[in-house]
């Protein structure tokens, strides 16, 4: 991968994520996938245990996510994508933004490892919220 087909790769899959649609998203992922966010308990671990975790969460908030910058890693196997999230509760009407970043290992055109990271105190004030 080199620094185009990141960089379109990046939005793609954040446009994949914008769909709020479990098969969707999970087709940008191996069946292998190793994934890791601030509100998983530890490794979502393979694309079936991922798509019940993309069920939950999108059935609770309504996010959106853009592109901010991208950083290959040497080899170009992965990278690390910055972003622009929007995020509600699904049946809420104050939104919250916020930024963060992924980090991505590949596996033929599919992403083999996802580590997302951001301050999930951000989400305190939606998860208060009435």
């Amino acid at each position: 991968m080199d620094e185009t087909m990141m960089r379109e790769m990046a939005v793609s899959v954040l446009e994949a994520w914008n769909t709020q649609d479990v098969d969707t998203v999970a087709n940008c992922y191996t069946e292998d996938v190793s994934y890791l966010d601030p509100n998983t308990r530890g490794y979502v671990s393979g694309r079936e245990d991922l798509k019940r975790y993309l069920g939950k969460l999108f059935a609770a908030w309504r996010m959106t996510w853009a592109f901010k910058d991208g950083f290959l890693f040497k080899g170009g196997d992965g990278c690390a994508v910055l972003w622009h999230a929007t995020i509600r509760k699904h049946d809420g009407e104050k939104v919250l933004e916020f930024d963060g970043m992924d980090l991505v290992l590949m596996r033929d055109d599919k992403l083999a490892r996802n580590e997302v990271y951001f301050d999930r105190t951000a989400l305190i004030e939606l998860l208060q919220a009435t």
